[in-house]
């Protein structure tokens, strides 16, 4: 019990011209075709043992939901069959299948028939469902007033309301408050170790590593990738961050040296942009004189990582080139989340407490690094760098500034609370 096996699944749809040719295709005496077909998955093998806890990793518009809804059943392949052995619970899309007229506790008894129980079982579960959601009194009022958090609590009670042999989730679960996702997992978790079979569709290549063995990365329709969660999902970042599959030999230099040519770093032209983990929606801005042209993230362990792991040394570099003279210019660094919260800032003078003096004269080019341990939690963050002229004690002119301009991703596999790990330590005192 609790086995899927997908064999040569494919799954496409049709398009019209217009709204006329359907209606013509379907009044033609030979029902002569007037759509091209639109393949959304095409050769999809993939089979999950009993027990097994597999992610489904993509960027949007591989084809996640589309194999999830097949798998379910809420929709047909157009080619190859999909054999589910077992009883399963899915949560695909947030109160799918809710009424937003009807109360939450007469929702729980429709899902629930639809899930296969019968009403005197329901009714048994109730007070474990309304324990588990903990939405109060709002299990009496009209499902339309819900937030979107609520109504994730009360479809992931109802889904969850007993053991199923294949529990099947899809994003909705990142709509829920971290308390919440935690007491989820807990109990999928314990769904596990008595052998229920998880399927997890997840942008977070975190909790694909947590909570499954094994991952499947899509790409354009296909199956791209099937091993180890690590394996996968360095691979999807790869792809989310536009790594290419053969670093470049100017990238392979992974031992920091005190030469940026070493480090394969420009001289000449403006290649920020075509460096892996580039992030397009960077805000350029500055005065002039001088331009940022080339950057480069470095870990002892690689250069342009897809994934730093929390507490690692790592070296920020950028290029500067010069195209005025300046008696003193001063780097800068920036490190925010992507919701916007400074995290850390720093300059040269501030970096080496007032003893870093640097000059500039036009046509030169110069390196500036800055190196920190990441001791962040997981998580995506922005980088940004920038060169400014002028005293640092007073007002700095920016002469190039590219704030958000590098998206990297953190990753520790025991998480803590907040962004930052300050590194506390601990000690029981005996009375």
């Amino acid at each position: 019990m609790g086995s899927i096996t997908v064999s040569g699944v494919g799954k496409a749809y049709k398009f019209y011209s217009s709204r006329w040719a359907r209606l013509a295709e379907w009044l033609s005496p030979f029902h002569k075709r007037r759509h091209t077909l639109k393949w959304v998955l095409q050769d999809i093998n993939v089979s999950i043992g009993q027990g097994e806890s597999v992610g489904v990793l993509g960027v949007n518009g591989a084809g996640k939901s589309t194999l999830l809804k097949m798998i379910t059943g809420t929709t047909q392949p157009t080619t190859g069959s999909i054999s589910i052995n077992g009883r399963m619970a899915a949560l695909l899309e947030l109160g799918m299948g809710f009424h937003p007229d009807f109360t939450g506790r007469q929702n729980v008894f429709m899902a629930g028939q639809l899930l296969g129980y019968q009403a005197g079982e329901i009714a048994e579960l109730m007070p474990e469902i309304e324990a588990f959601a903990e939405i109060g009194d709002y299990i009496d009022q009209p499902v339309r007033v819900y937030s979107s958090g609520m109504q994730v609590r009360l479809a992931f009670s109802v889904a969850t309301m007993k053991k199923p042999d294949i529990l099947i989730v899809d994003e909705a679960l990142s709509v829920g408050d971290a308390y919440f996702q935690a007491k989820c997992f807990q109990r999928i978790n314990n769904f596990r170790q008595n052998g229920t079979t998880l399927l997890l569709v997840s942008h977070s290549p975190g909790d694909v590593v947590k909570h499954c063995d094994r991952a499947i990365l899509l790409k354009g329709g296909r199956v791209a990738m099937d091993s180890s969660s690590r394996e996968v999902t360095n691979r999807y970042l790869d792809e989310l961050f536009g790594k290419p599959d053969e670093a470049p030999a100017d990238a392979e230099a992974s031992i920091p040296t005190d030469s940026a040519a070493a480090h394969g770093l420009s001289q000449h032209d403006d290649v920020f942009h075509s460096r892996p983990g580039y992030h397009p929606s960077e805000h350029r801005w500055g005065h002039g004189g001088a331009s940022i042209i080339d950057f480069l993230v470095s870990t002892p362990d690689a250069s342009y990582p897809s994934r730093i792991e929390s507490n690692t040394q790592t070296e920020f570099y950028f290029t500067v080139r010069f195209d005025s003279d300046f008696d003193q210019v001063v780097p800068g660094f920036l490190l925010k989340t992507l919701e916007g919260i400074f995290l850390y800032g720093t300059n040269s003078y501030l970096s080496s407490r007032g003893t870093a003096h640097h000059s500039a004269q036009a046509g030169s080019v110069q390196t500036y690094r800055f190196s920190m341990p990441m001791a962040l939690n997981e998580g995506h963050y922005l980088v940004s760098f920038g060169i400014s002229s002028g005293d640092p004690r007073q007002d700095l002119v920016p002469l190039d500034r590219r704030y958000d301009s590098v998206l990297i991703h953190v990753g520790r596999d025991v998480q803590f609370w907040g962004i930052a790990d300050l590194r506390a330590t601990y000690q029981q005192l005996n009375a």
